[in-house]
């Protein structure tokens, strides 16, 4: 998946595949997370979000299924 970087001091950058509905985010500790069957509007969101890592915190990470598949 192709990600874009992000203005962000708790991400890095961000991907988002509309087909399968696949947000992957790489973290800056380098950790990176796939959420799965995630709403465009949600995506849009947080890319809109002042703040990337509390709207991923409050918002991403309760609502959908995810698992870390790159970093330590």
């Amino acid at each position: 998946m192709t990600r874009w970087p992000i203005e962000s001091s708790a991400v890095r950058t961000m991907g988002y595949d509309a087909e399968s509905s696949t947000l992957e985010v790489e973290f800056s500790s380098g950790d990176v997370y796939r959420y799965y069957s995630v709403a465009p509007a949600d995506v849009e969101g947080l890319i809109l979000a002042d703040s990337k890592g509390t709207f991923i915190n409050q918002v991403i990470k309760p609502r959908y299924r995810f698992r870390q598949v790159g970093g330590s």
